[in-house]
């Protein structure tokens, strides 16, 4: 009986807690908000500005969206073959003579340009591609072909066929872009169906990266990730301006994309006749460092240093000579080496342009007919040595007779001290001294009289022969 009313009291207890408990609450699920629920939101006013931005976006996302597509490609690839191939062992990898090869999948991303199909896109995306899949924004998929691509700015078009009206991207200028405006990147990131990321332009002229030949990357925060390759980055206007292209791996927030600028004129080759032709001035440069600009009385740093001429070229029958400063191609202004060579490579085959050389203390404008970009490498033999004369922490020697005959003047450098000021500069055993303080080197007694001559002034300015490359090199003699 004791035991009955033990458990009686403690069902009693437990139920008097249940009630003070639910005392306590008011019988509400969750809570919703008053524009469509029974609360008030956290934000009552939300400043009218950061409303209209949203709204900005999202008309954006949802206008320029159908013109982005996803890319997905099968790249066939030939293996390796084991090193023991010809073990019956290993019979099962090699399958007699036959090469064996394997399928790799990749995915990217790309966007509508025109009504007739065509696509822009990353070349990486679909190099080497066997089979190319375009699906768009409405889930219908197409087969793809390469039309045209071009590796040295990493640009490709491909073709879709379709009877379906096809909507377009709009391109805007990417020769307006400032620092601190909006970038919107729409891709298809790790598989990631028209992903959509926000941020804004970090920088623009981004060289020198190593990533492609021809570099002007605008640097943008937007996150770029995998499968964004080919994807456009817009402005706020929905304009595209750039097309996603890079990423660095190790960092966060920093991802590069091709100015759009750029890809118009290597869309117009590709899509006219497969190929990009490049414009040439038949000029080997080097950038104009602080020591250089001093040394030929250039107030500044900028422009490119032309240490050789190709024979017969553009620039030699313009007039361009070894030792001239490229600083102005067209009435634009050099300001370096990257520069240029985007800017030659843009011009037209055939165009007729000013070039504007600073060459001893004075502008000289020179006419020049842009030609067609070729490779006009010569090869030649590396120097032997004899005896040296020592200056500067290097030692010299006249040329061998054998390659005086081959029309080469000027004295190798036979040892560098490693310590010396001439290799701190950069010089090293082989080279062959041209010109000193941009007089020509005939011979060892030359080299002597100039020597001595240029000891008198803080610094001497070398041109220099190694192997089919001449550079310049500012060493200081004090």
């Amino acid at each position: 009986m004791k035991g009955f009313r033990s458990i009686t009291c403690l069902v009693v207890l437990f139920t008097l807690m249940l009630s003070f408990g639910c005392e306590k609450k008011d019988g509400v699920l969750f809570y919703e908000s008053n524009r469509k629920g029974t609360a008030d939101a956290p934000v009552k006013v939300v400043p009218k500005d950061i409303l209209a931005t949203q709204q900005a976006f999202t008309s954006l996302v949802k206008q320029v969206t159908p013109s982005v597509v996803n890319i997905s490609t099968i790249t066939k690839k030939k293996l390796v073959q084991p090193l023991f191939q010809f073990s019956p062992f290993f019979h099962d990898f090699s399958d007699g003579n036959q090469p064996r090869y394997r399928r790799d999948a990749s995915l990217g991303s790309g966007f509508i340009i025109n009504r007739d199909g065509y696509i822009l896109t990353n070349d990486h995306v679909v190099r080497d591609a066997e089979t190319i899949k375009v699906k768009l924004s409405n889930d219908t998929v197409y087969t793809g072909k390469v039309v045209g691509s071009d590796p040295k700015t990493d640009i490709a078009v491909i073709k879709i066929d379709s009877k379906e009206p096809l909507p377009v991207a709009v391109l805007g200028d990417s020769s307006k872009l400032q620092v601190g405006q909006w970038a919107i990147a729409i891709g298809n990131p790790f598989g990631l169906d028209r992903t959509v990321t926000v941020g804004v332009v970090s920088a623009t002229g981004r060289s020198n990266m190593g990533i492609e030949a021809y570099e002007d990357f605008i640097q943008t925060d937007a996150s770029i990730n995998p499968g964004n390759s080919g994807g456009p980055l817009l402005n706020i206007y929905g304009e595209v301006i750039g097309i996603n292209s890079a990423i660095v791996a190790t960092g966060q927030g920093i991802g590069f994309a091709i100015p759009i600028n750029m890809a118009k004129h290597v869309v117009e080759q590709l899509i006219s006749k497969g190929s990009v032709s490049r414009g040439w001035l038949g000029v080997s440069i080097q950038p104009v460092t602080d020591d250089i600009a001093a040394s030929f009385g250039l107030k500044k740093a900028a422009g490119a240093l032309v240490n050789e001429v190709v024979t017969g070229s553009p620039a030699a029958k313009a007039g361009i000579k070894q030792g001239d400063i490229i600083v102005a191609v067209d009435g634009i202004e050099i300001k370096e080496v990257s520069q240029l060579q985007r800017l030659v490579g843009d011009l037209s085959v055939g165009k007729r342009v000013e070039v504007k050389v600073f060459r001893d203390g004075k502008d000289v404008k020179l006419p020049l007919v842009i030609g067609k970009a070729e490779s006009a490498a010569s090869k030649q033999e590396k120097p032997e040595e004899p005896q040296p004369a020592t200056w500067l922490g290097m030692s010299v020697t006249e040329l061998p007779r054998e390659m005086r005959t081959k029309g080469l003047s000027g004295v190798i450098v036979s040892e560098v001290d490693p310590e010396g000021v001439a290799a701190e500069a950069g010089l090293q055993q082989g080279d062959i001294i041209v010109s000193i303080n941009r007089k020509n080197v005939g011979n060892l007694a030359e080299y002597s009289m100039i020597v001595a001559e240029s000891e008198r002034k803080g610094s001497v300015v070398l041109l220099v022969r190694r192997g089919n490359a001449s550079i310049y090199f500012v060493l200081n003699t004090r």
